[in-house]
């Protein structure tokens, strides 16, 4: 079967990963590392870069089996450890992923684009709460759920949820540190919110088996 157009995409940047200096990468992000991998955590799980190959993988269970990682996890990964500045760091500010710092709006990207997964949280917020909670999430005091999670441990990221009512539908948001452009791109961001609202309905329907 032919590779499909994010399999290519994803297999290239796991080749553009040879060409930068994994030592910065390493003492940069305090990663985990032997001499045939890096680790990283994402939304959760424990990830490995093959240092000579790029090939990235996770694992629920200690790397004693192990699951290709996909072209969201990829491309989040990759952009975070080769194309983030120098001297990134966190502002302690949060705002909508259009009103970051160094964010050029014209697409109008980032308005509403999770109305569907809103719909599938209404009416099932206790079930999103343990979801967030499975993340690492520490609860907030804002709308019907909010939580702080980090897709990775030095990125954080704001949950809000409310759920609907006679006069309003359901409403999700998601808040990121200003900064957050000094750590990834801003079409990555999307990347980046597509797994964590992905692990976030995997572990729902987990829940509520």
């Amino acid at each position: 079967m032919a590779a499909s157009n994010y399999e290519i995409t994803r297999n290239q940047a796991e080749l553009r990963f040879l060409n930068y200096d994994q030592e910065k990468m390493i003492e940069k992000f305090h990663l985990k590392h032997d001499e045939q991998y890096l680790y990283i955590v994402f939304v959760g799980q424990e990830y490995r870069i093959d240092r000579r190959s790029g090939r990235t993988e996770w694992s629920r269970d200690g790397f004693l089996h192990v699951e290709r990682a996909g072209f969201n996890e990829v491309l989040s990964i990759c952009d975070v450890l080769c194309d983030s500045k120098e001297d990134c760091c966190l502002s302690g500010r949060f705002a909508r992923v259009n009103d970051l710092k160094g964010t050029v709006r014209s697409s109008g990207l980032g308005n509403d684009l999770y109305g569907k997964y809103a719909e599938y949280f209404d009416g099932r917020t206790a079930a999103l709460k343990k979801a967030c909670e499975a993340l690492g999430g520490e609860e907030q005091r804002i709308g019907d759920v909010a939580y702080l999670l980090h897709p990775f441990p030095f990125l954080p990221l704001m949950l809000q949820f409310w759920e609907s009512d006679e006069e309003f539908s359901a409403n999700l948001k998601f808040m990121w540190d200003e900064n957050t452009l000094d750590f990834l791109r801003y079409e990555t961001t999307y990347y980046v919110l597509g797994h964590v609202l992905e692990r976030l309905v995997g572990l729902m329907d987990t829940f509520e088996k």
